[in-house]
């Protein structure tokens, strides 16, 4: 017998055996895992842990190496990995065989009771292999509250202050339905959460800080818990209507509140009473060709405090709009900016404007803005713009306006300012200018909710005491 015949078996054998046994090194490999993001949707209303888990598969014909896989946040996570039984917080050069998989346990533990922890705790896993990272995310709720993941409410619905109100992915009231927003609520919203209205939303805040309701993001640790631009801002579309807000607190936003198109009825698209929006990174208040009305409301220290453009109506009376530079925003626009266009690639649209403000503080300072109004006109429609004893802060007087009972370029004197350690008090001292310079006007409170004098009243939101 050939003994060539009997070699040859034995010789394929080994070249099988250590092509099994090689590893793929390309970075092209195919690395899948069963979930690109794991959800911890348990709500937390005692302390304990809740385990999930993924699988990585190695869908090749040979072997894999993966040369890492991380828990980004470490020791400080509030989540725990075990890779195929073995804990830690990163593990290296674990060998995958040729389509298979290994387990990867994460769990998470949580005391509810700690109150600055965020709404959403958020983490993620590295893994590594031939050069390549593959991310898998953490997701899991950090206080006892009530979560919606883009959430659509297509039926009227009242929502109250049990348990705060945690949005993930965005929220959207349909067109002819009503959210009415108790008194007390707390509102936290998440990074990528718009909140959209096309129906109508209505918030029946009172005048305590227990009883406002409050609009802001779900980071609520250190430092995240005062950056601004944390979450995206409250939009009230083409279809929206009768929209009243009162007593509600929106702060942190990209853009505080958006109002667009005009209204669909005799009544102001937007009503805010008493309200505060502050430290949003772009506009606090943008209205466009829409319907607003404001009292005793105080915009404050955003990007850009109140833009109504391309025409519109607008009603505003005893508000505050105040800016600062400061850590985290550089005042450089002004206070105020109206206009009756809007740029559209290469068209200017416009639209007419009615627009009056009485009793109204326009005031800057630490920043590089020279006026605090500003009034454009570029159409050829109406441009009514009426400014009745207000303060402002001025080097060039608004165009295009008429004005009576002005208080130009005098400190109105708030009550505190301190831009180093960001505290903002915007009510009034007894030398303030604006004392007792206001005119009737209706309204008997404040917004504190306080009394407005029986004479005549200060300017601004706030009613010397």
């Amino acid at each position: 017998m050939n003994k060539t015949w009997l070699v040859l078996p034995l010789f394929l054998l080994l070249i099988a055996s250590c092509k099994k046994e090689s590893f793929n090194t390309s970075p092209n490999a195919r690395l899948y895992t069963s979930s690109d993001t794991l959800h911890f949707d348990t709500v937390f209303t005692s302390t304990g842990s809740t385990t999930h888990f993924f699988r990585i598969y190695n869908d090749n014909d040979q072997k894999l190496k993966l040369s890492r896989i991380k828990l980004a946040g470490g020791t400080a996570s509030y989540f725990k990995m075990n890779v195929d039984g073995i804990a830690g917080t990163e593990m290296t050069d674990l060998e995958l065989e040729a389509n298979d998989s290994l387990y990867v346990f994460v769990t998470v533990k949580i005391n509810p009771t700690t109150a600055n922890l965020p709404y959403v705790i958020q983490d993620s896993i590295q893994i590594n292999y031939n050069g390549t990272d593959k991310w898998v995310q953490l997701e899991a709720w950090g206080q006892n509250a009530r979560f919606f993941r883009s959430r659509l409410i297509d039926a009227n619905e009242t929502w109250d202050n049990q348990k705060p109100y945690v949005i993930l992915g965005g929220l959207l009231i349909d067109e002819n339905v009503t959210l009415t927003i108790q008194k007390g609520t707390k509102v936290y919203l998440h990074a990528d959460a718009p909140f959209i209205v096309d129906g109508t939303l209505v918030i029946t805040g009172e005048k305590y800080d227990s009883t406002r309701v409050r609009f802001q993001g779900d980071r609520l640790d250190d430092p995240y818990r005062d950056y601004p631009a944390g979450w995206p801002g409250i939009y009230f579309r083409e279809t929206s209507k009768d929209n009243q807000l009162t007593y509600a607190i929106i702060k942190n936003a990209y853009q505080g509140i958006v109002s667009d198109r005009p209204s669909v009825n005799a009544n102001p698209k937007v009503y805010l009473q008493q309200c505060v929006i502050d430290n949003c990174y772009d506009a606090g208040l943008f209205g466009l060709r829409t319907s607003i009305k404001a009292e005793n409301c105080l915009i404050s220290n955003c990007g850009k405090n109140i833009v109504l453009a391309y025409g519109g109506n607008y009603d505003f009376n005893h508000c505050t709009s105040a800016a600062y530079s400061n850590s985290f925003l550089l005042h450089k626009e002004p206070a105020l900016l109206l206009t009756d266009y809007v740029k559209q690639d290469n068209s200017i649209l416009t639209a007419p404007l009615s627009a009056s403000f009485r009793n109204c503080i326009f005031w800057g300072d630490n920043g590089t803005a020279d006026d605090e109004v500003v009034s454009s006109k570029l159409g050829n429609g109406t441009y009514a713009a009426n400014f009745q004893n207000c303060l402002w802060k001025v080097k060039n007087n608004p165009a295009n306006i008429t004005s009576s009972n002005i208080i130009a370029n005098q400190d109105p004197l708030f009550d505190s300012v301190n831009n180093s350690r960001r505290i903002y008090n915007f009510r009034l001292k007894d030398e303030s200018p604006a004392k007792n310079k206001g005119i009737g006007s209706g309204l008997s409170i404040d917004l504190d909710g306080n009394p407005r004098a029986v004479g005549l009243p200060d300017i601004g939101c706030f009613e010397k005491q």
